[in-house]
């Protein structure tokens, strides 16, 4: 694995899905109070999958962990650089666009699930998904995430 959380730009982006989080389900993504640089290399290194994407008009993927890079079979530069709608089939976009609409309005879902589909075409059902928004510290929308811990290969 590469030190991809290692760049100021991605210790800052694991800051606002951190703070994000607590912010909106009062959970803290990880453990203990750690510094930002332990933060984002613990977060890459976690045992579950944590993945976010922008507020672009087709937002593109940000961050992803280890466990997301070999999910979806991506390295950082491709995964950073895929529109987040690709991560699903498409007939699972429109269920895919649904659940983030209702996320914008509430601000998160826990315990979501659907299929997915990794760079290879390799289908997997992920299970009790945690779904957020993203803020700035001034409360601004930045972007969505998401975390889940269960998948299985279909």
């Amino acid at each position: 694995m590469n030190a991809s959380w290692n760049n100021p730009v991605v210790m800052a982006q694991v800051q606002i899905i951190a703070r994000s989080l607590k912010h909106w389900t009062g959970r803290d993504l990880l453990p203990g109070d750690l510094s930002p640089a332990a933060l984002a290399e613990k977060t890459f290194h976690a045992p579950f999958v944590l993945v976010a994407h922008g507020t672009e008009a087709d937002p593109v993927l940000n961050y992803g962990n280890a466990a997301a890079l070999a999910l979806w079979e991506m390295s950082w530069e491709e995964l950073t650089s895929t529109p987040s709608r690709l991560t699903a089939e498409a007939p699972n976009r429109e269920e895919r666009a649904r659940l983030l609409a209702a996320v914008t309005a509430r601000g998160f879902i826990d315990d979501y699930s659907g299929v997915r589909i990794s760079k290879t075409g390799r289908r997997f059902r992920i299970a009790q998904a945690t779904v957020w928004n993203l803020l700035t510290e001034s409360g601004r929308p930045c972007g969505q995430a998401a975390m889940f811990g269960r998948w299985e290969f279909l």
